[in-house]
């Protein structure tokens, strides 16, 4: 539980652009270095947490009780959430008061960069849970390319995509 712990707050100080950016870290963790879950569990952990209301954190939570009951998803959802949030709260002052400050300007836009990648490497592992192959590749560019060529509500692709991943799996 306080391994748990430790590595969901250690996320949490880097989660530049929300959970989505530190989902591989996260899944190399629970799936690759500590065997708690499979690659499978941990999508469909991420899945049901995007699927329910409320913010996408959830999957902390979702898999802290995958690993240890209702104790370890209140253990995984506190050591994500608390870091980050003392860490805002006590700079938050000076970040305002620095709002002009050119500096600031500048490590803003450099972050954009770094939260784009975390964020694109968070869509590869959730996307090639069993490896990449020919068929999580079809519906990655297929969801990609409907999205951008047409105005489509994301739900509808993404609904598609799980009919089309369950009938290819």
């Amino acid at each position: 539980m306080l391994q748990l712990a430790l590595y969901f707050a250690l996320l949490s100080l880097v989660s530049v652009g929300g959970i989505p950016s530190v989902m591989p870290e996260m899944q190399r963790l629970v799936v690759d270095v500590q065997g708690w879950m499979t690659a499978a569990e941990y999508t469909q952990l991420f899945a049901i947490a995007q699927a329910a209301p409320g913010p996408n954190v959830l999957v902390t939570a979702l898999i802290g009780w995958k690993i240890a009951g209702l104790v370890g998803g209140m253990v995984a959802l506190g050591a994500f959430c608390g870091p980050a949030a003392i860490l805002a709260y006590s700079i938050g002052g000076f970040w305002d008061r620095m709002r002009d400050a050119p500096w600031r300007k500048d490590f803003q836009h450099a972050l954009v960069p770094i939260s784009v990648g975390f964020i694109v490497s968070g869509g590869y592992v959730l996307a090639t849970p069993h490896g990449v192959d020919w068929q999580s590749a079809l519906i990655a560019g297929t969801s990609a390319a409907v999205l951008y060529a047409t105005k489509l509500n994301p739900l509808w692709v993404l609904s598609g995509g799980g009919v089309l991943g369950y009938l290819l799996f």
